[in-house]
């Protein structure tokens, strides 16, 4: 059997957005079979409304510089700090999001989104990017990281 790598995602924010998708496509590369699971605020990430407006969280974020927790404490400055990254990103030649998610499908990576916290959110199917393969509940999840050497959560 192949190894798996199962990662439940459950935050919207631009910084934890990548680790997901850095994790899964290098498993992936590795033929590893991998599966994100999208739940609760981790939907933002797969919204095809909302994954090109993802903004870094600063507030409580123990690893943000100074400046930037300055910054998110005026109007717009989370926006502006996520701007930067975003930026810096561009600079070192880090994909955006949506090509990790484009490149993520074509790798095989499963995505999928949790039938009850859309269900909670009020998420429809049809907010969803095209990537994403299905929509699941939580015992499907579970079945496929029942057999996974690594399962991780974000």
């Amino acid at each position: 059997m192949q190894d798996r790598l199962a990662i439940v995602c459950s935050k919207g924010t631009l910084d934890m957005a990548y680790p997901p998708f850095v994790l899964a496509t290098a498993a992936a590369a590795m033929d590893m079979e991998s599966m994100l699971f999208f739940t609760f605020w981790g939907l933002d990430v797969i919204n095809r409304h909302k994954i090109d407006l993802l903004e870094v969280s600063i507030a409580g974020n123990p690893g943000m510089p100074t400046m930037a927790k300055v910054a998110g404490m005026v109007p717009f400055g989370s926006r502006m700090v996520s701007t930067m990254m975003k930026g810096q990103f561009a600079k070192s030649n880090v994909m955006t999001i949506r090509e990790f998610v484009g490149n993520a499908k074509e790798m095989g990576v499963h995505l999928v989104a949790c039938q009850m916290s859309m269900d909670v959110m009020g998420v429809r199917r049809d907010d969803l990017i095209p990537e994403v393969e299905d929509v699941v509940g939580a015992a499907t999840f579970l079945d496929f990281a029942r057999e996974a050497k690594i399962s991780l959560f974000v």
